[in-house]
């Protein structure tokens, strides 16, 4: 017993090491060091195995477990940032924003056009839009970029095309719109996918075909994140230079605690860990918790409510719906 206690003890210290390197994505960005962002992708497994080897601990009536437990709130925020239970505020919203990544349509544009008029929504942001001309009721489309576009029931008093596309196979869009009086900035993203198929990831046992897979996928994935290094370095620029508030909203091809999550993210609320409840899990077309839609805002705005659809099956994505109290 005494050599499991302590296999075990060195495979918690190991877990504990990898875990500090995904906290290390708020420091390291993927052009100089990518594998802690790789390390991102697998932080619901790592923190798992952690707490029940803490638990582990705590039923052994082990002094090490206290220590665990220390160590552990190192992780707290980062756990909260993919699943977060948070009390439902009495306020009443006055914005409503839908977010959805839409698959090109591909599992019919009436499903999701009739989901979207049901919402009632005051703004919608569409990724992977598969260039579409959606019919939604009472909003204005602002379609000047490919694969991205926006609806909106208020002015839009300007548009800009962040051009990410004449590198990347990356989209977004800068809009500013009046509401209320006030001037908001908007910017809609969908930054460079994987391109990942089912079969590419799925392992079925056989050493050599398993290993061949997994080197594929670490081949996509370390030149992608440093992309979207790039990526995300073009879009701060219109954040930190905004003379309104900011509403940075969109489908980030990256999990949280990733390098991506902490540089876009940084300076403004990441509006699921404010008033989510449940899962954020928002991509479902696999197994494994994905999530990769995010809605971020200044400070200054107050969020009421975050909620990933779950009920609804008209992409791959589900859809993301928040609301917010804008003062006049």
């Amino acid at each position: 017993m005494k050599v499991f206690r302590l296999i075990l003890f060195i495979i918690h210290i190991g877990i504990f090491i990898l875990l500090l390197g995904v906290l290390m994505n708020s420091f390291v960005p993927p052009q100089v060091f990518p594998w802690f962002n790789l390390l991102s992708l697998g932080f619901p497994i790592l923190i798992s195995a952690y707490i029940l080897i803490t638990f582990f601990w705590i039923i052994s009536w082990k002094k090490r477990a206290f220590i665990f437990i220390l160590l552990g709130l190192l992780f707290f925020k980062p756990v909260i940032r993919w699943v977060n239970f948070t009390s439902k505020k009495d306020e009443i919203a006055n914005l409503k924003i839908v977010s959805l990544n839409t698959k090109g349509g591909k599992l019919g544009v009436e499903n999701i056009e009739k989901y979207i008029n049901q919402q009632n929504a005051d703004l919608v942001l569409l990724q992977e839009d598969g260039d579409l001309n959606y019919q939604f009721e009472g909003l204005e489309r602002q379609k000047k970029v490919p694969v991205v576009s926006f609806y909106s029931k208020f002015k839009i008093i300007d548009h800009k095309d962040l051009q990410l596309y004449q590198k990347f196979n990356a989209f977004a869009e800068r809009i500013d719109i009046e509401i209320k009086g006030k001037n908001y900035r908007f910017i809609n993203i969908y930054l460079q996918p994987f391109k990942f198929e089912k079969n590419m990831v799925k392992l079925n046992g056989n050493s050599d075909e398993d290993e061949a897979k997994i080197k594929n996928i670490i081949k996509r994935l370390i030149p992608t994140f440093k992309d979207h290094q790039e990526q995300i370095d073009i879009i701060k620029q219109e954040i930190d230079n905004s003379p309104y508030p900011v509403f940075v909203v969109g489908d980030f091809n990256s999990v949280p605690n990733s390098y991506e999550y902490y540089k876009a993210s940084e300076g403004l609320n990441d509006t699921f860990v404010e008033v989510g409840r449940g899962s954020g899990t928002s991509f479902h077309d696999y197994k494994f918790p994905l999530r990769i839609d995010y809605v971020f805002t200044s400070k200054i705005i107050q969020p009421i409510s975050y909620r990933v659809d779950r009920n609804v099956n008209i992409s791959d994505h589900f859809p993301v719906i928040s609301t917010f109290k804008l003062t006049d």
